[in-house]
Order: C-alpha cells, then structure tokens, then sequence
C-alpha cells in the first residue's frame, strides 16, 4: 500500500530516510517500508527550524523508481529545418521540443562547446581578458552554465516548469531537483547535462554548430527564410531568435533593419559578498550556523525605496563572484555556487529597478534634475558612448550598461580587478581602507563606490540596506563586501512577438525566444519559453 503525506518534521530526520521512517512510525503510526520524498521546503521563519515534507510512504511495496515516464525523441534526420539561434536554455530546450514535435533542428552558436568555454573562462584570471566569443555569457549552455544552475521559478502561468526539471533529469541532473523547494543544479555537474542533451540533439538526427556567429537574418517580403553567418548561410522554415541578453550586436543589428524593439526596464546594482556562516547565523537563529543538517542558507530581500524596488537578485549560497564580462573594456560580476554549496563565501546581487523613463541623454538633463539626483544620465563626452545611438530611446538602457561596465573597467585599472567597497563604509559614505577575503579570483581593488555610481543608484541601495540591516541583525555590516558592477540582470531591450503566435510583430517565422528577446528571466523561464517558441514553429510550419 502506498499512502501520501505531509509532515514537518526536524532537519536531522528531514535530510535522512531512516529518519522520515521513524518520524512516520512515531507521529503517524505507520509501519513504511520505505519513502520517496516528493517535495521539500525549509521553514526557518522561527527559531525552531523545521523542514516540510511531501512523502510517499511505501507498506508493503517497494519505490518503483523514477516517478515520470522519459520524454521519446524521434530521428527526425529526413525531418524540415528550423534554425536554432544560441544553444543556451531557451535554444537548447527549443531544439529538443522540436524534436520531440518531428522537426529538425540546426543550432547555430557563436561561442564554443561547454567544455573548451570552460577553458577560456579559467584563463580570465591570470591573463585579465576577456574572450569576446567565448566567455560566462556566450557559449554552449548561455549564461546559466557557469552562473550557478538555479532552477526555482516564479512563472508558473506561462508552462510546464516541471517539464523543464524532468528533461534535466533525464540527461543527468540529480533527481533531488524535483523535490527541492529551490532546486539547484550546481556549476560543477551542469555541464555534463548540457553535453548530454547536445548528445540528444545530434543523436536524432538535429545540428549543432559552435564558433558559428550569425550576422543577419535572410529575409523576403517579410517572412525570414534563414540566417547568415560569418561563413556560411544556414536555410530552414523558420527561425527561433535565442541570442541571450549580452548579445549586444544583435539588437544593434535588428534596430539597424528596422526590426520592432523596444527599451525595457532592467536593475543595476552590485554583488553583496558575506561569509557564508554569517548568513547561515542569521537566516537560522543560531551562532552554530546550519550545523550538521541544514543546506547553506539562502535569503531573499526587497524594498521600496524612492519608488524603486531594491532587491536582491540570483542569491548564491557557499558560491564565488565571477567575472561575467562578454568583451573588452569591461567588468560585470555575477555569482554561482557548486552543487555541494560548501564554499565560505555567500553572494547575491543587489540591484535598483531602473525603468526606461530614468535613463535620459546628458542634454536633458536639467541642473535640478542632477542636484536631485533621480535621472541616471549618459554623458556625451563618454568614449564609449555614439552621440546618435544615445538620442535612441530604444538602445539607451543598452549604452547605460556599456557606459557603467567601462566605467568599472576604469576603476580596476584596466583589468578585471574588481573595484569594491566594504557593506558599511559604502552605506556611511566613507572609502574602505582595506577589503575583506573574497571569492573573486581577478581580484579587487578599493574604490568609493558611493561617490562615482549613478547616485539613482547609491542613494536607493543604501537606505535599502539600512532597512535590510534592521530586518536582518548583523546582514549590514563591513564583513562583507560590494563588488561592482551587477548589470546583466535582465535583457535592456524587449524584440516584440504576437502574445498568441509568439511571432516578431512584423517578420512571418521568427520567434523571438528567452531571456535575450525579453521574455525570461532565468534558465527555467527561458526552457520553458524555448519549448512555446518550438511549438508555435511547429504550427507556423504545418501552416505554410
């Protein structure tokens, strides 16, 4: 017999079959054979920790095993083409949907196989450049590859998120990630998944080509008939765009023909790095930390400041700060943990929304306005900046990031050294003398953050760390660090599509896809926004 239930019981007996059994024996009166953990989730908002559970109880029978059925996918070698744009979770998660629909996908990525990027991103350190084409944005498996592997989602209306679980599962993922509240991955175990759903895509029949970047789109009256790259062209029935947010030259390419866009709303901010047991004293009541049960724990914070939100973003338990750069002259930090969490470090981002409205060319900007400091402005004189595409209210979001990351690249000399400043010195406006041990590997350097940052932003994240600090006792404190800058939260630019058929507004066969057309926001989303976009072809093709 099998029973289903919901129980809550302590962290020692939650993490341990032999202990759920007894729990159940206990408190239940239930003699299981064994259990299957179906969901778990931490309650830690007393002091008594306690940990949720969704299990199924075997009496009598034993578990059967993997509790979905896999996902067929069918030689589709003889198959019409759709040509795949960027192999990161929306293209990826795309090409195997097409598959599964009968259709056979060409994948078309400018950055290199999983396994070579890594490579590339391990010589950021000692040579502190940056690959344009192979880095912690481009390449096999996007940005989420090397950016920590989280799977928790709050778009739940848009599809089937558990699909995207069962399809990671099923090409090596932990089976834990269907269970856990906030599933997890691990920077260390995602790219062997990626590589085995690449296996699957050339194993049916599809294509996959790295190093490939495309140029443009090939277009007739209207409907896109395929792609160029730098070599060749590639031909298919339609086009699913999956280019990611830094792929800065395609939305310059698209706005250069013309192709609807608009400025979307993004957050700008920096990763906040703790010691890891300070996080873990504060999120569970105790000066012991987690102990010997609990997970590194996690936090999650948000504030309305001036009319603004103030967040965090893509918290990191036991993780590092990366260097998440896509080209030269710049610094972006971004943070990803391993599976294990085990590091001694704990980063998140913390970011200011900025909304189009708040971006304005230098010449609007009136001498109150500056004094007030609630318009970020572009300045004219900038060497990065092109007078023309700052008179664009399109791709203003855009150069706001390109000016910001240079501007960084400045302050740590010309490198990837990091410029930082300590949690409190920045929130009392003083210069950090020194900075705390840190997980960034190019290294940091001391720099008033709170004086040469857009003061929108400043003045927003320190009140929203006074509050988070009042909430929090001991989270504001000069044990941790601010490295700059957080960028790449979100696409600057939104490629507009049908809400039905998910089709460019104006251009019959291309699907805008993922994080990078604006419609994303992480590697669940954009798989999920990735299988739409292949079952919207699918019809498009059976259409025409």
């Amino acid at each position: 017999m099998i029973h289903e239930l919901q129980i809550r019981t302590s962290p020692r007996e939650a993490y341990d079959e032999r202990g759920i059994i007894a729990f159940l024996q206990r408190e239940k009166g239930l003699r299981a054979d064994a259990v299957q953990v179906l969901k778990r989730s931490i309650d830690a908002r007393q002091r008594t920790i306690y940990v949720n559970l969704t299990v199924r109880a075997f009496v009598g029978e034993k578990p059967k095993g993997q509790d979905f059925d896999p996902i067929i996918y069918p030689d589709v070698s003889d198959r019409p083409s759709v040509i795949v744009v960027g192999a990161g979770p929306g293209g990826l998660f795309a090409a195997l949907r097409l598959i599964e629909l009968g259709l056979r996908p060409i994948v078309v990525e400018r950055g290199k196989d999983v396994r070579e990027r890594k490579k590339d991103l391990a010589r950021i350190r000692p040579e502190q450049k940056v690959d344009a084409e192979s880095n912690y944005s481009f390449g096999e498996g996007g940005a989420g590859a090397y950016s920590d592997g989280k799977l928790f989602t709050r778009s739940k209306k848009r599809g089937d998120s558990d699909k995207i679980l069962r399809v990671f599962v099923q090409h090596g993922a932990n089976p834990n990630i269907m269970v856990d509240a906030h599933p997890h991955i691990g920077t260390d175990c995602l790219p062997r998944v990626i590589e085995n759903m690449r296996k699957t895509i050339l194993s049916c029949g599809g294509e996959v080509h790295f190093q490939t970047k495309m140029t443009s789109l090939i277009l007739d009256n209207g409907v896109v008939k395929g792609i160029r790259c730098e070599e060749k062209e590639f031909l298919g029935t339609s086009v699913i765009l999956a280019t990611g947010h830094s792929a800065r030259d395609v939305y310059r390419y698209l706005r250069s023909e013309n192709i609807d866009m608009e400025a979307k709303g993004l957050a700008i901010g920096v990763r906040l790095e703790h010691p890891s047991h300070l996080i873990d004293q504060i999120q569970y009541h105790s000066p012991e930390g987690r102990g010997k049960w609990l997970p590194a724990a996690e936090y999650s914070m948000v504030r309305q400041v001036a009319n603004r939100g103030v967040y965090s973003f893509c918290m990191c338990p036991g993780g590092v700060v990366v260097p998440a750069a896509s080209g030269p002259e710049q610094i972006v930090v971004n943070g990803m943990s391993p599976s294990h969490r085990g590091g001694k470090w704990s980063n998140s981002g913390m970011v200011v929304e900025v909304r189009p409205e708040d971006i304005l060319p230098a010449s609007l900007i009136t001498p109150n306005q500056v004094k007030s400091a609630d318009i970020i402005a572009l300045e004219s004189t900038s060497e990065s900046v092109n007078p023309a595409e700052m008179a664009d209210d399109v791709l203003r979001p855009l150069l706001l990031q390109e000016q910001l990351e240079r501007m960084c690249w400045l302050q740590g000399n010309r490198s990837q050294t990091a410029p930082a400043q300590r949690m409190a010195d920045f929130v009392n406006n003083r210069l950090s003398a020194s900075l705390n041990e840190s997980s960034y590997a190019p290294g940091l350097i001391a720099s008033p953050l709170h004086f040469w940052m857009p003061r929108f932003i400043t003045t927003r994240l320190q009140e929203g760390f006074k509050a988070f600090g009042r909430s929090y006792r001991g989270f504001l404190t000069n044990d941790a660090n601010m490295i700059a800058i957080e960028t790449r939260t979100s696409a600057p630019i939104r490629i507009l599509r049908d809400r039905e058929n998910l089709q460019h507004v104006s251009i019959r066969g291309l699907f805008p896809c993922g994080e990078g057309a604006g419609y994303a926001g992480g590697i669940v989303s954009a798989g999920v926004d990735g299988e739409r976009c292949a079952e919207m072809a699918s019809q498009y093709h059976e259409n025409t």
